[in-house]
């Protein structure tokens, strides 16, 4: 699924609020105290949702001083804007403000609300219009939906509301590659949980029990327990409002400015090479040593600017500069951040960093601006991402693609982690690449395979897999298609069931008779324990007429494992499979070797189950069998 947030602007009692209540029927100002119990993650926050299955966070933004504090948690947070613009009075300079924040953050798609029409006339209305178009000119807004709306009467509400469908739906979708990162924007305390931050999950995703590091403080932690939109998950993904219940932390261990990130996926630094730009409309001049406010995820502090090729950057233009800090930042390249003037505070530019641990430069240096200009450009980025590209899906040496290019390891090593880390890159094993893109076609090929077997075999957990692997990635060594399929699997292509794969959102549907067949098999093999009744008399309690029916419900539970057949004629339930699997275990924990004897006076059963069981165990390699003798082969897997 999509994971999508919509983030919210314009002038303080514009009607931001009551929109998306009328959107979405959650009053936000309600959920900003703490819920007294559980975790409450809605600071400001609700979550639209379409018959589809559709989903996008919304973040409300209830004032100004908000909007900078709360909003620009996780500058890469927001995948579209809705500025919100009331008909009564048209932009405000607050307005204007809110929109030159979401163009510097990056923001590239959304639409224009005006908010209010049931207290205007319809020639103040087409107005009204008139001067949005003017003033979006030469923003990411310019040409976008103007939409018309009364929160109060419910007008346009529908026509907006699927308005956003269409956007959500056109709006690319965030890496999972990404070592998770979570600007933490709340920290609070829970009984009977400890301490809970939350924030927007901005890259990667984050499953419980993860090892995660406090930054830039380095304080160690474990993810505890995962929540979003206050239901408990056990992976929450880039583009979710998340709660984290964080082992090992007090309150007061963490600050409003800190992430939660993968341990060592964030350098930490007092200084960050950037692309700055002034605003065409700050009416300020950003001139060389200038002091400004830096605001960058949930993160505000002092920064001195030092600009690198030029002594002042008028409004509207661009420039490179070394943003020097107070206190330590931890920071990403490709991050897009915010700078107010000192005081007053009122924004007058930002921009994106372009080394997030600098050395320190000294001014207009030729070499200096044209590594900036490089990193600026990728086309270093782009060479190395295209050679490891061509290696399809070969995964690479970190030596391999050096010897193409020509390049010294070290430095191609770190650029390959740097990739790695901007998902540009994956690492399916330790220092062996696939380029992206090769791994989205792979992905689109896995997509099609399934869905043609899930079609032919709607009641199969999914298909074998060793059949996968052989179709997915034919004449590849066993431990890079290995290492390719878990890549699938860790971004939630699809899912491993069993010894299978399946879609990542497949599931079986039976009919009411299946449903009543299956009940009466789990039913009966749960009951029988280890020594159940034939194949063939099992059959014979069902009705003629659902034998085809039963045929199909026994491949399902089959494939699924909720049974395993030993032999064609008998058949135990997983608890009854696992029981006989635990008492050899424990015979092997002491004995090399087992025989027949041995685990049927293990198991207190005939010698018929025994036998069953031992020629089980050497089909599928758990055991081999040398004379009278079964020595362990591959070993029991974990149960």
């Amino acid at each position: 699924m999509k994971h999508v947030i919509i983030g919210t602007a314009g002038h303080v009692d514009h009607g931001k609020t009551l929109l998306i209540k009328a959107l979405t029927g959650i009053e936000t100002d309600r959920l900003i105290e703490e819920k007294k119990r559980g975790i409450t993650i809605e600071l400001g926050f609700a979550h639209l949702d379409w018959p589809d299955g559709t989903q996008a966070g919304i973040v409300d933004v209830p004032g100004h001083e908000r909007f900078i504090k709360n909003m620009l948690s996780g500058a890469g947070g927001i995948d579209l804007a809705m500025l919100v613009v009331a008909a009564d009075e048209g932009f405000m300079p607050q307005t204007v403000e809110h929109l030159n924040i979401l163009t510097l953050l990056g923001i590239r798609d959304g639409l224009v609300v005006i908010t209010k029409k049931d207290m205007v006339d319809e020639e103040w209305l087409e107005m009204m219009q008139e001067e949005i178009h003017e003033k979006v000119k030469g923003s990411f807004l310019e040409g976008k939906p103007i939409m018309t709306v009364s929160a109060y009467t419910g007008e346009g509400i529908a026509e907006l509301k699927e308005a956003l469908h269409g956007l959500v739906h056109a709006a690319a979708e965030k890496s999972v590659r990404v070592a998770f990162r979570l600007p933490v924007d709340r920290v609070f305390s829970v009984d009977g949980f400890g301490t809970v931050v939350t924030g927007t999950l901005i890259e990667g995703c984050m499953n419980e029990g993860d090892a995660a590091e406090l930054v830039p403080s380095g304080a160690e932690t474990r993810i505890r327990n995962l929540q979003v939109h206050g239901q408990d998950v056990k992976t929450a993904y880039a583009g979710q409002r998340v709660a984290v219940n964080l082992a090992g932390l007090k309150k007061t261990d963490i600050a409003r400015g800190d992430a939660v990130a993968k341990p060592g996926s964030v350098r930490i630094s007092m200084m960050l090479d950037v692309k700055l730009r002034n605003l065409r409309d700050s009416g300020r001049v950003i001139t060389n040593g200038m002091q400004v406010h830096l605001y960058h995820g949930a993160a505000v502090m002092l920064a001195k600017v030092v600009l690198l090729d030029r002594e002042a950057l008028e409004p509207g233009e661009s420039g490179y500069a070394q943003l020097r800090l107070t206190e330590p930042i931890a920071a990403k390249n490709g991050d897009r951040f915010v700078v107010r003037f000192y005081s007053p505070l009122e924004t007058i530019g930002g921009g994106v960093i372009l080394d997030d641990a600098p050395l320190r430069h000294k001014r207009n240096v030729p070499a200096v601006i044209e590594a900036l200009r490089i990193k600026e450009s990728g086309s270093s980025s782009d060479k190395v991402t295209q050679t490891v590209a061509e290696f399809q899906l070969q995964l690479p040496t970190v030596e391999k693609i050096a010897a193409k290019l020509g390049a010294d390891r070290e430095t191609l090593r770190a650029e390959l982690s740097e990739l790695a880390a901007a998902g540009r890159l994956v690492e399916p094993l330790p220092e062996r690449y696939i380029a992206a893109n090769v791994l989205d076609t792979l992905a689109d090929t896995a997509r099609g395979l399934l869905a043609v077997y899930h079609k032919a075999n709607p009641l199969h957990a999914g298909m074998k897999s060793a059949e996968f692997r052989q179709k997915l990635v034919k004449n590849t060594d066993q431990t890079t298609a290995d290492a390719l399929i878990a890549s699938l699997v860790r971004e939630n292509v699809i899912k491993r069931a069993g010894e299978r794969y399946a879609l990542a959102d497949f599931e079986i549907h039976y009919t009411k008779r299946q449903t009543a067949i299956r009940t009466k098999l789990l039913q009966y093999y749960n009951g029988a324990g280890i020594e159940p009744a034939s194949v063939d008399e099992v059959n014979a309690t069902f009705a003629q007429n659902e034998r085809a029916d039963l045929k199909q419900v026994m491949d399902s539970v089959l494939t699924g494992g909720e049974l395993v057949m030993l032999s064609p004629q008998i058949c135990y339930s997983r608890a009854a499979y696992e029981s006989v699997c635990a008492a050899a275990k424990a015979h092997f924990a002491q004995h090399d070797t087992i025989t027949l004897a041995e685990l049927r006076d293990a198991l207190s059963t005939s010698r018929k189950y025994a036998l069953a069981a031992l020629e089980y165990f050497d089909k599928v390699g758990i055991t081999k069998k040398e004379g009278d003798f079964r020595k362990l082969n591959r070993g029991f897997p974990e149960i």
